[in-house]
């Protein structure tokens, strides 16, 4: 076939696939008439977006650029101009200019004036122009971008966590479902199940028999802090700091100690039914401090009656661990050291560490390949909600000081996000009089069911 038979081919597909499309209409059409799903391979490129562009949405725009498809970023939405400019000048900067494993990342960046998109709607508009959209906002608007890019047929990289209340656990959930149905990609920036270590202790982990208990920890300084400038509303200066507001960060359990969590819930092949921990404020106590704990301790029950003893903490000084344990009737899987042991100190497996994988660039090396196949092969979403409402359930128990059952707090409906979405409106929580926010009280703190 010559060159022009073959781009009349795909130029007839695309014009099939849009007008079909058009025909179904609604949010869920039929799944092989899904316009994202048609890629011919190299003569194809696949059109991305770039939804938040904090330093987290330049790097895992960066790796989609680096993958070895015919990728090409084409949009990019934040809710602030100087947040879209910074990241374009880092993606557009000297350095990308140069070959990356035989990749120009700078010539794989179409995005004029008229792509660039800020305010609270910029998402749509950025979503629109893609093929692939990637999610990298604070967690709180996760949800609605994520219905919105299923909603427009999209294949979906998005990171974690997927939300940050029941509700939006829901969504997530719901939205789910319907990518499956119109076989869209979808990868959760959960990254430790592209990594080669972790993946070779799963398929090894009935070597330790049934999991009986599991330990995890992400414990170290903490994380920046963005002071309140003058001028800002309430509503600018929280997402200009959203990591210290539980709308739009979820707590550090949910922001970072979710990548832990999530391991156990993996190998365990499951979710915890019910949690209950401690936690509090410290030394992590000031305005810019917003409403968070900086240290979690929880206890998760799974079904079969197991338990996950897990500790997150942000405290400069203190033992700083990142890592996962898993114990189990006839030996123990070491996470960080990347190896399976029994009882006797007898080595079972060891992975070779030099063979270790960069898995933010797998994740996103994955997910194009199958996109330019033509695959339908992730559907990390279910379990990017099932790892993200495992933290907020623990969440839930370290502020209440109660035992939190999965079922019911799944189900509470409790939405903690504002009604409106403007710079002007006033978000869900405020500081007093001294400029400080409310803090959870555990005994005190309830959530009504």
């Amino acid at each position: 076939m010559s060159t022009e038979q073959s781009n009349n081919l795909a130029t007839s597909r695309r014009r099939f696939v849009k007008q079909s499309t058009w025909l179904a209409g609604g949010l869920l059409a039929a799944p092989f008439l899904s316009k994202a799903n048609y890629f011919s391979g190299a003569a194809d490129t696949i059109k991305v977006a770039l939804i938040g562009c904090g330093g987290r949405g330049t790097g895992a725009a960066q790796q989609a650029l680096l993958s070895k498809q015919n990728v090409k970023l084409v949009a990019m939405a934040d809710a602030f101009r100087d947040n879209l400019e910074r990241s374009y000048k880092r993606l557009t900067a000297p350095e990308n200019t140069k070959n990356n494993g035989g990749v120009n990342i700078a010539e794989r960046i179409d995005v004029p004036e008229e792509r660039k998109f800020h305010g609270f709607d910029a998402y749509q508009k950025a979503i629109a122009l893609a093929d692939v959209v990637i999610l990298a906002t604070p967690p709180g608007f996760r949800p609605i971008h994520f219905e919105e890019a299923i909603k427009q047929g999209k294949h979906v990289f998005m990171e974690k966590p997927v939300a940050t209340d029941p509700a939006g656990i829901k969504r997530v959930l719901d939205a789910a479902e319907i990518a499956k149905q119109k076989k869209l990609n979808v990868v959760v920036g959960l990254q430790r199940h592209y990594q080669y270590s972790y993946r070779e202790l799963f398929k090894r982990k009935n070597l330790i028999g049934d999991i009986t208990s599991a330990q995890a920890w992400w414990n170290n300084d903490g994380v920046w802090v963005r002071k309140r400038q003058y001028g800002q509303t309430e509503m600018e200066y929280q997402m200009r700091n959203w990591y210290y507001f539980v709308w739009l960060c979820g707590d550090h359990i949910c922001e970072q100690h979710i990548h832990n969590l999530d391991v156990i819930n993996w190998f365990k092949e499951g979710h915890p039914v019910k949690a209950q921990g401690m936690g509090g404020r410290q030394v992590r106590k000031g305005k810019d401090h917003g409403e968070i704990f900086d240290h979690h301790f929880v206890e998760f029950t799974y079904a079969d009656g197991s338990v996950l003893n897990s500790q997150c903490r942000h405290i400069p000084g203190t033992m700083s661990k990142v890592d996962e344990l898993l114990i189990g009737t006839k030996g123990k899987i070491q996470c960080g050291e990347a190896n399976i042991v029994d009882y006797k100190g007898k080595v079972l497996f060891q992975f070779d560490k030099n063979s270790e994988n960069d898995p933010y660039q797998t994740e996103h090396d994955e997910l194009f390949a199958a996109i330019a196949r033509g695959e339908y092969k992730f559907a990390d979403a279910e379990n990017g909600a099932h790892s993200s409402m495992t933290s907020i359930l623990g969440r839930m128990a370290t502020y209440t000081g109660q035992v939190v059952e999965w079922d019911k707090a799944l189900n509470s409906g409790l939405d903690l996000h504002p009604k409106t979405y403007d710079f002007n409106a006033m978000p869900p929580v405020l500081p007093n009089d001294d400029g400080y926010y409310p803090v959870p009280i555990p005994g005190v703190t309830k959530y009504g069911f």
